[in-house]
């Protein structure tokens, strides 16, 4: 076994000792529930005992005087906890990132208070029924919001270099290198990368630029694992590791310590596109093909329509400001209509406030013609400038907090937008697309997606398409509603945009 180099030992033995958070962080998220739980249970018994008074009394049977409510109470939170637990909403593999959780924690609670709704109906006990129409909506609004601001502590704490899963990764040196430059971007998840193994325990130049230390070669892997306390083994693809490879080390991993995590060469699929299948013993991963048709699409249809006519009831006045704002500011009309594409390449004309002067197309050529020489060619595409001279006094204000773009509102109501979805181009980008990005026309254009939580303007052209592929290939709406929330953040944070 190849010993490990002194700077390399120099190096792990002054890292942050990380504490045992996979124990440690349920249980503070077991309290959370808890709590989250009591409080909805007790405020629907309030409202049975203190308002409903005596609606219990149905055909003349008084059920209080067979079921106390009471005890009543502590069933159904006994249960909903357990159904918690049942469901895996606290296993530490779904906590942090994704919406695994989130739908747990969905699931187990639509599934206790089914079981309720079916009892309420066959013994027309009203006691019960209440409990269906206060205590879950109460409860599941109340255990989102706390796993949301546990989830956001834990990312705090992730990110400055706790409650990290140390993990080692071992294959082939080009695939190491790109676990290790993928688990370092994504701090959020939690993976701390102590040590590499490579085929000959030799750091390429790539690796070598990358700087991790060099724990020696595959077959040394486990022992590795012990020697910078690391509880998990990341394999990549290589020649050296065969299938009984594979195996052998995994035998070797420490039970219920030690881990054992197999990265296959897939990119940017979401988790619920991902199913394992076992056969003929061989675990084959089964990628669905993405739908965009049925059910998905009308529940997305439906969510966009409550969603945005919700938004232009709130944001009436507000709306009517800033029209106001900008007639007053400038010559020229209050909206600007541009032609998008949009679904299916089709085109459309979306809505926006007016933030730039009526002559911005004329004097867009002009800035196009005179851009430094090869400086930001990559962006030629997606053209944005900081400091554009186009822009109006209040175009500036409004763009800086997004609210130039709530006229889209109404064009998510007529159909042609999403709340959520891909970036709409203009033809004139569209004709300089390849193949591929033609893609994102599966589904319908977007206020906000996966480009403006992520950076907006500050994203290279390569990432805003990888970003907007990567969103119509792994749709969900739990995604959608993450995306909103990260959203409305970015907007106070101003991140991004101009």
């Amino acid at each position: 076994m190849s010993s490990l180099p002194p700077s390399a030992s120099q190096t792990i033995s002054l890292r942050r000792s990380s504490p045992p958070w996979v124990a440690r962080f349920p249980e503070r998220l077991l309290l959370s529930d808890i709590a989250c739980v009591i409080v909805a249970v007790g405020i629907a018994q309030f409202v049975n005992l203190s308002v409903l008074g005596d609606r219990d009394l149905v055909e003349g049977i008084d059920w209080r005087g067979v079921v106390d409510p009471t005890w009543f109470s502590v069933v159904i939170a006994a249960a909903w906890l357990f159904a918690l637990a049942a469901s895996g909403s606290r296993d530490a593999r779904v906590l942090g990132a994704g919406t695994t959780e989130y739908v747990r924690v969905f699931n187990a609670s639509f599934f206790v208070f089914g079981v309720i709704a079916i009892t309420a109906y066959l013994t027309e006990y009203e006691f019960a029924r209440t409990y269906v129409a206060i205590a879950m909506p109460t409860g599941l609004v109340f255990l989102l919001i706390s796993r949301q601001v546990w989830r956001q502590w834990l990312t705090r704490m992730r990110i400055r270099g706790y409650f990290q899963n140390r993990v080692v990764v071992a294959g082939s040196a080009a695939g190491v290198a790109h676990i290790v430059e993928q688990l370092r971007s994504a701090k959020r998840a939690g993976f701390g990368v102590q040590g590499v193994c490579v085929p000959g325990g030799v750091a390429n130049g790539r690796l070598r630029k990358l700087g991790v230390p060099v724990l020696g070669d595959i077959d040394d892997s486990i022992d590795a694992l012990a020697r910078v306390n690391a509880h998990t083994l990341v394999l990549t693809g290589s020649d050296d590791l065969s299938p009984e490879k594979i195996r052998e080390l995994s035998w070797r991993l420490e039970p219920g310590r030690q881990h054992l995590i197999v990265a296959p060469a897939l990119t940017d699929v979401g988790g619920p596109r991902i199913h394992t299948r076992p056969v003929a013993g061989l675990p084959l991963i089964h990628v669905e093909t993405p739908r965009f048709e049925g059910s998905e699409r009308f529940i997305k249809r439906m969510f966009d329509i409550l969603g945005s006519l919700a938004l232009i009831l709130v944001l009436a006045v507000p709306l009517l400001l800033i029209a106001l704002a900008v007639k007053l500011d400038s010559p020229g009309p209050v909206l600007f209509r541009q032609e998008r594409i949009g679904f299916r390449g089709r085109s459309f004309r979306m809505l926006k406030f007016r933030s730039m002067r009526v002559d911005a197309e004329q004097v867009l050529a002009t800035l196009l013609d005179e851009r430094d020489d090869g400086h930001d060619a990559g962006n030629a595409v997606l053209f944005k400038m900081k400091h554009d001279p186009r822009i109006t006094r209040v175009g500036r204000f409004t763009r800086r907090f997004s609210l130039d773009e709530l006229p889209q509102l109404f064009n998510v109501v007529a159909g042609d937008m999403s709340l959520v979805g891909p970036r709409p181009p203009l033809q004139r980008e569209v004709d300089l697309y390849e193949q591929h990005v033609h893609r994102k026309f599966l589904v319908k254009p977007g206020i906000t997606g996966l480009w403006q939580v992520s950076g907006r303007s500050n994203l290279s052209w390569e990432e805003s398409v990888r970003l907007d592929l990567y969103y119509v290939e792994n749709w969900s709406l739990i995604a959608d509603l993450q995306i909103l929330w990260r959203t409305a953040k970015a907007v106070v944070a101003r991140d991004g945009a101009y």
